[in-house]
């Protein structure tokens, strides 16, 4: 199987994902209603009491934990979607046919990335209307675009591995909650040194704070100093093991 086949193969499963998505379009404003809510909780309901010391509005302060939020929300259609076909037959019926193995992943995982890169727009489009303002320059966006599809991507491997692995859709969908959890212990919403010492270590160190704290600066044009070095090195270490377990699982299923 040439890697030529396998590209075509992938593109035209993912093709067949995408047109699934654009005829239920709720599954995505689904996936970006409940960030969406949070952002307006936060900025109208606890902004005001929260002092975050950055000088600016807190929906610039907290629009990069939303994002995460929002596709951290937005994998676990993948993982109910890979079960789906894994239960409905769909993947022995195109183990059938002269495909690339590997390509039926891949399309999940397209799809995952091209669907949540649409999510994280309409959130950044709802906070332009409740404030947000950045001035960083086209190579910053384009380095925050960069980051959120790196995470997209790091989340929807472990997403794969869930639909994978689950044995019924409530399982499938499941591990998404403390993904979706993971912002709030971390320098989204408050900065760190507002919390007790054991919560504000963990946050410290947990790889959400320094992916924050990354967005942020860059939304913001300040220095991202070290932080970025360890955000990449903590989204790529997650993502290698992630689609080793991956392919390790998947091959057992087939067998």
């Amino acid at each position: 199987m040439t890697t030529a086949h396998m590209i075509s193969d992938t593109r035209v499963l993912t093709a067949r994902s995408l047109r699934h998505i654009l005829r239920s379009p709720d599954t995505i404003i689904t996936t970006a209603l409940t960030p969406v809510a949070i952002l307006l909780l936060f900025v109208f309901v606890l902004g005001g009491a929260i002092e975050t010391g950055s000088g600016g509005s807190y929906v610039d302060y907290l629009l990069p934990g939303i994002l995460l939020i929002t596709i951290a929300s937005g994998v676990a259609y993948t993982s109910y979607r890979l079960f789906q076909d894994m239960q409905g037959g769909m993947v022995e019926r195109l183990q059938s046919m002269p495909i690339a193995r590997s390509s039926i992943l891949w399309a999940h995982v397209l799809t995952s990335l091209v669907a949540n890169l649409v999510s994280a727009g309409l959130v950044i489009g709802i906070a332009l209307l409740l404030g947000f303002r950045s001035g960083a320059s086209l190579g910053a966006w384009l380095a925050v675009i960069g980051i959120l599809a790196l995470f997209t991507l790091t989340l929807t491997w472990i997403a794969v591995i869930a639909g994978l692995a689950a044995r019924t859709v409530d399982g499938a969908s499941a591990f998404s909650y403390p993904l979706i959890f993971l912002p709030f212990i971390s320098s989204a919403f408050v900065p760190t040194d507002s919390m007790p010492a054991p919560v504000a270590w963990f946050a410290r160190h947990q790889p959400v704070t320094s992916i924050v704290d990354t967005l942020r600066a860059l939304l913001a044009q300040e220095p991202v100093g070290g932080e970025i070095v360890t955000a990449l090195g903590w989204l790529l270490g997650i993502l290698v093991l992630a689609g080793i377990a991956a392919a390790a699982v998947y091959r057992r299923r087939l067998r």
